[in-house]
């Protein structure tokens, strides 16, 4: 028999690079356990982010990649996530049951941002995740409804100062509709916004969260800057549309994030092109383009450029987003391709912060 390289048996699996961290799985330290015995092998692997739905496929390719070295009978490769906290900006406190914070912003009104975080969340909780949205927009609180809860729905109080989330579609869910009357309008100065903003996030008995979506108001007002001098994120995605319009307002998101450390994890692209259901044409209604142009310019990815779709409105206006009402649809699977490179950029970052050198001091 001939004896097994374990060298060998690593170079067959580094030659899978994963495509949403783009390195291989060994010079990466997903690597975790390695045995040899006789002719048979058993690795396991485990990803940082949230890929439930490709790591059969991830271990099956890496079986064949071990089976093929000399002298390897059989190979069981076991491929599981864990996902760890990554770092906030600066030395804001971490919350409670929640690793990792991620804002899903906008310049501007009207791009699609509140259907993202929507189907974001739901995207990432598919892949594995423990998964919860705050709605953050204190003015015009709508995931409750675009996540089909009832109107009226409350959360439930605990020792008299923790509100439960409420769970829709297998993810919590905490907004300020919950607490106020849907047609009262919030005639609120910022500190009120701001305030209302940080007892939601911190009031909610969260429960053992991998991924908290804030779904942002839109601008870089009161909010915004509260959730950047009180609140650990971990990163911000930014939504926009190909106008210059939404460009213009979506470069302000942009760089308020980054004068306050708060990494910008991708841009997407809503309304990108328009395809006729009758004749099949594609136009660029909002321009073409202008997500690229936008994600060059600040050196971030491009996670994704999405149609104008009458499917994605209406799902999300009857309360079942696309991520959940056509799961297998290419547009849930552009929203799950979201989910994983978001996952990844952050699960980086956690191994970066890991990775951290640790410095000693001697007397010699």
């Amino acid at each position: 028999m001939t004896a097994i390289d374990r060298p060998a048996i690593k170079r067959a699996l580094a030659q899978y690079q994963d495509p949403y961290t783009r390195t291989d799985l060994v010079s990466s330290g997903c690597l975790k356990q390695l045995d040899i015995e006789s002719g048979k092998v058993t690795a396991e692997v485990v990803l940082g982010y949230a890929a439930a739905g490709i790591i059969s496929g991830i271990a099956e390719m890496l079986r064949v990649a071990v089976e093929n070295v000399d002298g390897v009978e059989s190979a069981t490769i076991n491929v599981r996530c864990d996902i760890a906290a990554a770092p906030a900006q600066g030395s804001v406190e971490a919350l409670h049951n929640v690793k990792n914070i991620i804002a899903v912003a906008s310049g501007k009104g009207g791009v699609g941002k509140s259907t993202t975080a929507a189907n974001l969340a739901l995207a990432l909780a598919r892949e594995g995740a423990r998964v919860g949205v705050l709605d953050a927009d204190i003015y015009g609180p709508s995931m409750g409804l675009m996540l089909g809860l009832p109107e009226g729905t409350r959360p439930e109080v605990r020792e008299e100062k923790f509100f439960i989330a409420p769970t829709a579609h297998g993810i919590q869910v905490m907004s300020m509709a919950f607490l106020a009357d849907a047609k009262t309008p919030m005639v609120w100065r910022g500190p009120m916004v701001s305030g209302a903003l940080m007892q939601l996030l911190t009031q909610t008995a969260w429960n053992d969260l991998d991924y908290l979506v804030v779904d942002m108001p839109p601008g870089t007002g009161d909010i915004q800057l509260t959730l950047a001098q009180k609140v650990p994120v971990t990163g911000a995605v930014i939504v926009t549309t190909p106008q210059d319009l939404a460009l213009l307002d979506a470069k302000k998101g942009v760089e308020m994030f980054r004068k306050v450390n708060i990494p910008v994890l991708g841009v997407v692209e809503n309304m990108a092109v328009h395809v006729c259901s009758n004749c099949g044409h594609a136009e660029h209604l909002f321009g073409e383009g202008g997500g690229e142009r936008l994600a060059d310019e600040y050196d971030v990815d491009l996670l994704a450029s999405m149609p104008l779709s009458m499917m994605i409105r209406e799902q999300a206006d009857g309360g079942k987003p696309t991520v959940v009402a056509e799961p297998d649809s290419q547009i849930s699977m552009l929203y799950q391709d979201i989910a994983r490179h978001v996952g990844a950029r952050i699960a980086q970052r956690a191994g970066q912060a890991q990775a951290a050198p640790t410095i000693s001091v001697s007397d010699d």
